[in-house]
C-alpha cells in the first residue's frame, strides 16, 4: 500500500520540474513512510511513497521495465493473485528480479495491454507509463476501494492518491463550485466526482487513457445481474468457500498482520476466518483490536442505532477464539487534540465526519505500532443488507437513497444559511442522483416487486454508499502508515451475493442471513445473534461541551468561513443547546468545525 502521484505534459520536459514533482509526492510520505522515488522520461513524471508490504526489498518504485522505451508503474495496493499471475507469465516466458506484486502488474500489461486488468483481483490503483505509445494508463480496482484522482490540463494530466498531490503542484486552484458543494453536503458519494473544481476521480471498475489527443475514460467491470440457480445449502457452502479463499489470498503478507474487531458479526468473521487462514499455514494466533471509549461500557445510553456497548460482546469472542487481542482506549482529551483533528482533516483533504473520523485515526495510529496491515469487516452490511433500513418497508418505498432515509436526513438545508441553501438545491441534486444511479443499474428480466427493488437498493448501497466509507477507511489508516484490507469487497463475492434474491439472503427473516450462516461454526452464540450496531462513538458530555466551546471561538471571529453558509439560527442553537438536545446538532457543530478549518487551512475559494 501506497501513495502515487506524477504529472504527463506533451508539451514540456519535465526533467526541468522534478522539484515539482517532488513537492506533489512528499504530500503522501503518510502514506508510504518506508521509501520515495521519483521517475521522469520526457513528458512523463512519475512519483511514488511506498508502505512495504510485499518483497520488502525488492518492491521499490517507481519500477520501469528494461528496454530502450521505458513502461513505468507508480502502483498503490495489492493484487492478491500475483503468485498464480506470475506463474501464467512465466510460463509466457517473462523473467522476474523480484518477489513483488508491483514487478506482476508490470509485466502483465507488458504481456497483455490494458486488457490485463480483466485479471486482476485485488485493491488498487495505479499508473502506467507506456513511452512507446506516449501514454499514461490511470487504473483503479473495482470496488473503488483504493482513490486515484486526476486534474486535466491544457496539455496532458496531474494525478495522485489524494487531492493534495494534485494541489502541490501550483498548477490547480483549491476552488470549489456548486457541484463540488452538493457532494460535500449530499451524503452521497457520486462515481467521478471530487469536490475541488476540476478534479476528477477514476471511478471504481474503470481506467482512464491519457494521449496527446486527449483524456478518454473506459470502463472494464460492472455488476452484473444474472439469474441465481443455486438452492439455499449451496449458496451458503459457495459464499463459505469463497470466504475461505479470499482470507488465504489476503492474509498474505511479509509484515505483521492483524484484524480488527467490534464483537459484530462482520469483524469478528473477518477476526475468526483470519485465525483459521493463518493457522493452516502454522502461524497465529492473529492480532486483534478493538476500539472503546473511556468509561463508554460503564455508562452507556442505547440509542436509536446502538443498543449495546461492543466491550462484552468483543470479550465474548475473545474467549471462544482465542486472538491475541489488545483494546485500543480512547479519551475526550484525545479526540480533541487540535493536532489530531488537524491530522485529521489533511488526511481527509474535506471537512472531517466528526469524531468518527477521529478515533478511527487515533485507533489506526495504535494499531500502528504492533501491525502493518489490518483485515477490516468493512462492506458487509452492503453486500449481505445489515442496516436496518434494509428490513424497514416505509423506509425501502422511498424514493430517494435509502441511508438518508435512515438516518433522517432527506435534506440537512435547515442547517445552511437560506440563500446558499437554495444555491445548493440539495433536494433536486440527490434526486438527480438517485435517477441517475438506478438508471446505471443493470436489470434482471422479469423481476417485480419487492425483488426488484430490493435489487436496486443493494445497488445503490455498493455504488453511491459503500465508497464514502471506504474511503473513510483508507484516508485515516494511509494518513498512519497502516494497509488496510476489505474482503468481503473481493469483486467475486460481491457479484455472487448481489444476484442472490431477497428472500434468500433473509431466509431466517433477519439481516445479513447467509453471512451467519457461512460462518455459524466459527462464531459463540452471543456473536453469532447480535443486533447490526454500527462503529462506535463517544457518548461523554465533554466531548459536546468542548465542542460548543470551539465554535464559539469561530462565531466569534466575523473572518471565519463558516459563517456565510450556517443558518445563524440553527449557529445559536448549536451554541447554546444541551447535549441531550436534537442528536443532530452535536453532527452540525461537528460540519461547522471541521468545514470552516478545512475552507481556511486549504484556502477555499468559492466559485459560485
Amino acid at each position: 500500500m501506497c501513495g502515487i502521484t506524477g504529472w504527463v505534459s506533451y508539451e514540456r520536459d519535465l526533467s526541468t520540474v522534478r522539484p515539482v514533482v517532488e513537492a506533489m509526492t512528499d504530500t503522501m510520505i503518510c502514506r508510504g513512510p518506508d521509501a520515495g522515488g521519483v521517475f521522469i522520461d520526457g513528458h512523463a513524471a512519475l512519483g511514488h511513497r511506498r508502505l512495504a508490504v510485499i518483497d520488502i526489498e525488492g518492491g521499490r518504485q517507481p519500477m520501469a521495465a528494461e528496454g530502450l522505451a521505458p513502461v513505468a508503474l507508480t502502483y498503490s495496493g495489492e493484487v492478491y493473485n500475483f503468485q498464480e499471475l506470475r506463474a501464467e507469465l512465466e510460463g509466457h516466458g517473462h523473467n522476474f528480479k523480484t518477489l513483488s506484486d508491483t514487478e506482476v502488474v508490470l509485466h502483465a500489461y507488458l504481456q497483455w495491454g490494458s486488457a490485463f486488468v480483466d485479471r486482476l483481483n485485488g485493491m488498487y490503483a495505479f499508473a502506467i507509463w507506456d513511452a512507446r505509445s506516449q501514454e499514461l494508463l490511470l487504473i483503479r480496482d473495482r470496488m473503488g476501494i483504493k482513490p486515484l484522482y486526476y486534474q486535466p490540463t491544457a496539455d496532458g494530466v496531474l494525478f495522485g492518491s489524494e487531492p493534495k498531490a494534485i494541489l502541490a503542484s501550483g498548477l490547480v486552484e483549491p476552488a470549489i463550485d456548486l457541484d463540488g458543494m452538493r457532494e460535500v453536503f449530499a451524503s452521497i458519494k457520486t462515481p467521478g466526482m471530487a469536490y475541488f473544481r476540476g478534479m476528477k476521480e477514476v471511478k471504481p471498475g474503470h481506467f482512464v487513457r491519457v494521449r496527446p489527443e486527449g483524456v478518454t475514460e473506459h470502463r472494464y467491470w460492472a455488476l452484473e445481474s444474472a439469474e441465481h440457480t443455486d438452492d439455499l445449502p449451496t449458496t451458503i457452502a459457495r459464499i463459505r468457500e469463497l470466504l475461505d479463499d479470499i482470507m488465504a489470498r489476503q492474509t498474505v503478507a511479509d509484515v505483521p498482520l492483524c484484524s480488527l474487531l467490534s464483537g459484530g458479526l462482520d469483524s469478528s468473521a473477518v477476526t475468526a476466518l483470519t485465525q483459521q487462514a493463518l493457522l493452516a499455514r502454522g502461524q497465529g494466533p492473529v492480532r486483534s483490536f478493538c476500539i472503546d471509549f473511556e468509561g463508554l461500557t460503564e455508562n452507556f445510553k442505547p440509542d436509536h442505532l446502538r443498543s449495546a456497548p461492543d466491550a462484552p460482546y468483543v470479550r465474548a469472542f475473545v474467549n471462544h477464539v482465542g486472538p491475541d487481542h489488545k483494546d485500543i482506549v480512547l479519551r475526550t482529551a484525545d479526540l480533541m487534540d487540535p493536532a489530531v483533528r488537524t491530522a485529521v482533516l489533511v488526511a481527509r483533504d474535506a471537512p472531517p465526519q466528526g469524531d468518527i473520523d477521529v478515533s478511527m485515526y487515533l485507533l489506526f495510529q495504535a494499531i500502528r505500532e504492533h501491525s502493518t496491515v489490518a483485515l477490516s469487516g468493512e462492506a458487509a452490511d452492503e453486500v449481505f443488507g445489515g442496516y436496518s433500513w434494509f428490513h424497514d418497508e416505509a423506509i425501502i418505498k422511498e424514493e430517494t437513497f435509502p441511508w438518508l432515509a435512515g438516518i433522517g436526513n432527506l435534506d440537512g438545508s435547515d442547517f445552511l444559511a437560506p440563500d446558499f441553501a437554495a444555491q445548493l438545491d440539495l433536494a433536486t441534486y440527490r434526486a438527480d442522483q438517485y435517477s441517475a444511479s438506478l438508471a446505471a443499474m443493470p436489470r434482471l428480466d422479469g423481476e417485480t416487486g419487492l425483488e426488484r427493488r430490493m435489487r436496486e437498493v443493494s445497488y445503490l448501497h455498493l455504488t453511491r454508499f459503500v465508497n464514502w466509507l471506504l474511503d473513510r477507511k483508507d484516508r485515516m489508516s494511509m494518513a498512519s502508515g497502516l494497509e488496510v484490507r476489505v474482503p468481503f469487497c473481493d469483486h467475486r463475492l460481491v457479484q455472487y451475493v448481489f444476484n442472490v434474491p431477497w428472500a434468500m439472503k433473509t431466509f431466517d427473516g433477519r439481516e445479513k442471513s447467509l453471512l451467519r450462516a457461512a460462518v455459524a461454526d466459527l462464531l459463540p452464540t452471543e456473536v453469532l445473534e447480535r443486533v447490526k450496531s454500527p462503529y462506535p462513538t463517544t457518548q461523554d458530555p465533554a466531548y459536546y461541551d468542548s465542542l460548543q466551546a470551539q465554535l464559539r471561538t469561530v462565531a466569534a471571529n466575523p473572518e471565519s468561513k463558516i459563517l456565510m453558509i450556517v443558518n445563524q439560527g440553527i449557529l445559536g442553537a448549536m451554541l447554546h443547546a444541551p447535549a441531550d438536545a436534537d442528536p443532530r446538532l452535536r453532527d452540525g457543530l461537528e460540519s461547522a468545525l471541521g468545514g470552516n478549518e478545512w475552507a481556511e487551512r486549504y484556502d477555499v475559494t468559492l466559485d459560485f
